[in-house]
């Protein structure tokens, strides 16, 4: 049974069916962003291979998914300090595709409501 192809039209009807996530574009490519913030795009480093996928993910995230299925998933030396992986779409199927997307959605949303809790939480200063 051949496997389906995977594409970013792929990606895009699953991270769309998430709350919060658009179209929209990175650094000139396609790409996917959930309130706004950075959750997956069409890598643009040439160090990336061919029909491959950034994902941000947290490091220890990362790391395991790495370990779990490196034909997969794979880092260059250019992604190494940022927390994110690449995808390689011809490899992964859309179940797992959806299970990394969430695991990005968590990642994202976590951060961007942990920033907006450190706001709120802040006490006021003086005022000028």
């Amino acid at each position: 049974m051949a496997r389906p192809t995977v594409n970013f039209d792929t990606v895009r009807q699953i991270g769309l069916a998430l709350p919060g996530v658009e179209d929209s574009t990175a650094y000139g490519n396609l790409a996917l962003k959930a309130h706004g913030k950075l959750l997956a795009c069409v890598p643009i480093h040439r160090s990336a291979e061919p029909d491959s996928l950034v994902v941000k993910v947290d490091f220890g995230d990362r790391a395991a998914l790495l370990a779990e299925a490196p034909d997969i998933y794979y880092v260059t030396e250019h992604y190494v300090g940022y927390p994110s992986v690449l995808v390689r779409l011809s490899r992964v199927s859309p179940d797992v595709l959806r299970d990394v997307l969430a695991m990005a959605y968590k990642f994202v949303t976590r951060k961007a409501a942990s920033r907006s809790s450190a706001q709120k939480h802040r006490k006021p200063g003086p005022r000028n």
